[in-house]
């Protein structure tokens, strides 16, 4: 969880830190990982998929409480019209239901990146079994018409960095924690890290987001965010209750600062094309 303590030492390290990226402006841009997508998943793999996937939690309820969430953040970042990468399981694609066809379906144009198939950690596996993982992620979402750029590692468990560029990803986010976060992006050979800066949860408190959207403004870098929708409740009152404490108001915020503009919205694939379109 991110403690109190660990919020005082983001904001320290990040006012006080050397920053590597200069923007004409501070920039947000917030990733998802959908770890499952649905319960359906949990049935199919009969449990034996759910180490991949979390400690505590089966695939089943991590499922349950994903397809839950994910249309009421769909409407939160809908109603603000801001566009955000969802990194999905390929695995999902191939069980069609209404949570997925409500993400393909958004009016907000969402950078639909990718999450593995199965889940599993990439560190775990020899380079002929990431090959195979991603060939299967690549062509679930190629059956679906998706040609994903962006990929967020399961797990965050970052390893063969080189059969992204084989399968055409051009981005991805690197493992973050207290001690790796920052506000920057960089390259890496063919490949581009768009570097976490912050892993959001229920205990984070809006003020101390909002601060840190200060300092992305004020020094002019970009802000990466990301989370897990199975983290914000287990109901969906729970869940607009967070929505409402923390995002609402987070995403109100940067939005006048983008009316202001000071401020600019991004996904891991957009920032990529602006940065590389000259």
């Amino acid at each position: 969880m991110l403690s109190y303590l660990s919020q005082i030492g983001h904001l320290a390290k990040f006012h006080l830190g050397e920053q590597k990226t200069k923007l004409e402006m501070g920039m947000l841009i917030i990733s998802i990982d959908i770890d499952v997508g649905n319960k359906i998943l949990g049935r199919v793999n009969k449990g034996k998929n759910d180490h991949n996937i979390n400690k505590s939690y089966s695939e089943y309820s991590i499922g349950f409480l994903e397809e839950m969430a994910l249309p009421i953040f769909l409407d939160l970042f809908e109603g603000f019209e801001f566009p955000v990468t969802f990194a999905i399981r390929g695995q999902w694609l191939d069980f069609p239901n209404d949570a997925l066809d409500w993400l393909l379906g958004s009016p907000v144009k969402h950078d639909v990146g990718a999450h593995g198939y199965y889940h599993k950690r990439f560190k775990h596996l020899s380079r002929m079994e990431a090959d195979f993982e991603l060939a299967k992620t690549k062509a679930a979402m190629n059956r679906q018409n998706l040609t994903p750029t962006s990929f967020v590692f399961p797990g965050n468990s970052v390893a063969h960095l080189d059969l992204l560029a084989k399968y055409r990803f051009t981005c991805y986010r690197d493992h973050g924690g207290f001690l790796k976060d920052g506000m920057y992006i960089r390259r890496h050979f063919e490949l581009w890290d768009i570097h976490p800066a912050l892993c959001v949860e229920r205990s984070t408190k809006y003020l101390f987001l909002r601060k840190i959207l200060d300092l992305c403004i004020s020094k002019k870098l970009p802000l990466h965010i990301w989370f897990h929708l199975w983290n914000f409740g287990e109901t969906e009152v729970s869940v607009h209750n967070s929505l409402n404490r923390l995002f609402f108001p987070l995403l109100q915020y940067a939005k006048y600062h983008i009316d202001n503009g000071k401020l600019s919205i991004a996904t891991m694939a957009s920032v990529i094309q602006e940065i590389t379109k000259n």
